[in-house]
């Protein structure tokens, strides 16, 4: 095994390179420091990677959510079927519109929102879905929009996904993305929406700010937000968009090693991929089971972190955390997703780490495995 790291490895540490500091510089200079004409070259470039009509830049991925919803006519009193491992942000989205949330439970595979449990709780105040791509591999979405419902995808971990062969962002009512700083194309904030209904689109273009005319003259047809995307954030992801093939080879090249060097440790697993598909590789989570890996997911992240690796945990069930429990009381056990809460931690993954990075990792996990199995 390789020897400990002397200094901390960060979980997930932005690619950030000389072209995106230029292109910020060049921003700066240009005078637009609000949206302007890199916020719309954003917008056209990621229709066209997205193969999707529509692409709207936002504030965030959050507002993303918000103002896709609010598009397909969620309003007070509706009902929207989500995922209890996602996120707060998914939920409280829902809760912004007024409605309510309604949490599935997902399959124990992948984590993702189960379909095959989705038609028992449509009801007749049932809005919409929205599934959760978790950690970059897509949820099974033809059953979901087989049931009729407008279905608007958390896509915040798939800039790169595809299912069956298509785009994430070509497929449903909307696909809302996050450009937050740890995200495969990262801006530091700001999201996407893409959609390929008109009508979505113009609904997503009205809210996010005031309609402006001509000179002093200026119109609003709906309420709006403040949820535009400022054109030096979107210089940053323009960049980043460049660098996306590079991105995913070293994503790629991380993933195998994780692969390799996690294999046989009895206890932990990485959550399953569907060959079907075209996973984004955002996240590298893996599951603990504590009876057969000696230790629990808390004890284990305490390990890595004193062995200086850093980890993060991708969700706790938003079903059971306070504010969602006290509010809903009523809301009956999930029990997949409630052992999986207990049992995910994300190890480092970011095309700032090397193969030495990752392989620090590995060899730490294997250290800690070997001490709680003795």
């Amino acid at each position: 095994m390789r020897l400990p790291r002397s200094t901390r490895l960060g979980f997930q540490p932005p690619a950030i390179g000389e072209e995106e500091i230029a292109a910020v510089t060049e921003t700066l200079r240009s005078g637009w420091l609000t949206t302007g004409p890199r916020a719309s070259l954003l917008e056209e470039r990621m229709a066209a990677y997205l193969d999707a009509e529509h692409v709207l830049a936002v504030a965030s991925g959050t507002a993303a959510l918000h103002l896709a919803l609010l598009a397909v006519g969620v309003g007070p009193g509706d009902e929207v079927i989500t995922s209890p491992i996602t996120w707060p942000a998914t939920a409280n989205v829902i809760e912004h519109c007024g409605a309510v949330p309604v949490f599935c439970d997902v399959r124990d595979t992948d984590l993702n929102i189960d379909p095959d449990l989705v038609p028992a709780l449509v009801t007749e105040r049932t809005k919409a879905i929205l599934p959760v791509h978790l950690a970059g591999q897509v949820a099974d979405l033809d059953p979901i929009m087989a049931l009729g419902l407008p279905v608007v995808e958390d896509a915040a971990h798939a800039a790169e996904s595809a299912y069956r062969g298509r785009k994430i962002g070509s497929i449903s009512d909307a696909s809302c993305f996050s450009l937050y700083a740890t995200k495969n194309i990262a801006a530091g904030e700001g999201g996407l929406v893409a959609t390929n209904r008109d009508d979505v689109a113009e609904a997503i273009g009205n809210m996010r700010l005031t309609r402006r005319g001509d000179g002093a003259r200026y119109d609003q047809v709906t309420p709006g937000f403040k949820a535009n995307l400022s054109d030096v954030l979107a210089a940053i992801a323009l960049v980043q968009l460049d660098r996306v093939e590079e991105h995913t080879r070293v994503r790629l090249r991380q993933f195998d090693l994780y692969d390799q060097g996690l294999a046989g440790l009895s206890g932990i697993a990485p959550l399953v991929r569907d060959d079907r598909d075209t996973h984004a590789r955002h996240l590298y989570v893996v599951r603990i089971d504590e009876a057969t890996a000696g230790a629990s997911r808390d004890t284990y992240q305490q390990a890595l972190a004193d062995e200086l690796i850093g980890t993060s945990i991708h969700f706790l069930p938003v079903h059971r955390l306070t504010w969602f429990r006290e509010r809903y009381p009523a809301q009956p056990p999930l029990p997949v997703a409630e052992r999986a809460g207990d049992e995910v931690l994300s190890l480092p993954l970011s095309p700032a780490h090397s193969d030495d990075d990752i392989l620090d990792a590995v060899d730490a996990l294997r250290r800690v495995h070997e001490r709680f199995t003795a």
